[in-house]
């Protein structure tokens, strides 16, 4: 499958045989993740919902209880940019002897503004969650889906992941470091009955997102979350990796008849009006 195709109807009672009894769901209270969260849910799988936002999670834990036939929601406060043996620790207390037939490795942090003026501290905690835990997490998790012949694992890159981008530089690098270790995966973990899909949405309107942008700009233009996360279930073992939304695949293959540099040009003049969100610690 290309990434300027449509993507296939989802079949819920296969997709939950297939990935089913439970989600792991990491940055999964606020924005795309808490979409996965709701979707998955009423997919019918349980869930285990990850994030450092105590409120929110909290918050989604009582939504998807309240609603009717709800799902069993389990949730914990994480700090996914901590060291690897204290993140192996905590996702391992937080699953128990649940079995997860679903990753969906969905948290991420970007600080925002020109890189060598960027607290080096602040790129390095970028890396560690968009990188490295999802290292920790698809190492993980990965390994007891492929002893038991089933599971599937998606991967959150962005179309900030097709070339390097300004005031974002580090945050396009990892997600090309997610992009380029979903579709490795996808090809070793086949044959195992475990299907990878890297997802790579454009402008959607998360919490993050809305944060980083200036004054007078137009938000209804961006994706909702809701359908990132849509087109990442439908994608789940179709695919290696493709754009969230049909504007975002049609954007993509024009970049691979472009000009490395005026890919470059064309995404850095979008990102370079991004400003730094009030909070960025």
């Amino acid at each position: 499958m290309t990434d300027d195709s449509d993507l296939p109807p989802l079949d819920p009672t296969s997709f939950a045989r297939s990935y089913g009894p439970c989600a792991l769901v990491a940055g999964g209270a606020n924005g795309i993740g808490a979409a996965y969260s709701r979707q998955l849910a009423d997919l019918g799988l349980d869930l285990v919902v990850l994030d450092r936002d105590a409120a929110a999670l909290e918050s989604l834990r009582r939504e998807l209880l309240a609603r009717p036939g709800a799902a069993e929601v389990t949730t914990a406060v994480v700090d996914l940019a901590q060291p690897a043996s204290g993140l192996l620790a905590a996702v391992r207390a937080a699953v128990g002897e649940r079995e997860i037939g679903l990753l969906v490795a969905n948290a991420a942090w970007s600080p925002v503004g020109p890189f060598l003026d960027t607290d080096l501290d602040a790129l390095l905690a970028a890396i560690d969650v968009n990188c490295r835990a999802t290292v920790v997490l698809t190492h993980e998790l990965g390994r007891a889906m492929a002893n038991r012949g089933r599971g599937g694992i998606i991967v959150m890159s962005s179309i900030a992941a097709e070339t390097g981008t300004a005031q974002v530089a580090l945050y396009s690098a990892t997600k090309a470091f997610d992009l380029v270790l979903a579709e490795g995966l996808w090809y070793e973990l086949r044959d195992k009955g475990v299907d990878v899909v890297a997802i790579r949405p454009g402008s959607t309107r998360t919490p993050g997102w809305e944060s980083t942008q200036p004054p007078g700009s137009d938000l209804d233009a961006a994706m909702a979350p809701a359908d990132v996360a849509a087109d990442a279930i439908r994608a789940l073992g179709v695919t290696p990796s493709t754009a969230a939304g049909r504007s975002n695949r049609a954007a993509v293959s024009m970049f691979r008849g472009m000009e490395r540099r005026d890919v470059i040009e064309l995404m850095s003049g979008i990102t370079a009006s991004l400003v730094p969100p009030p909070d960025v610690s």
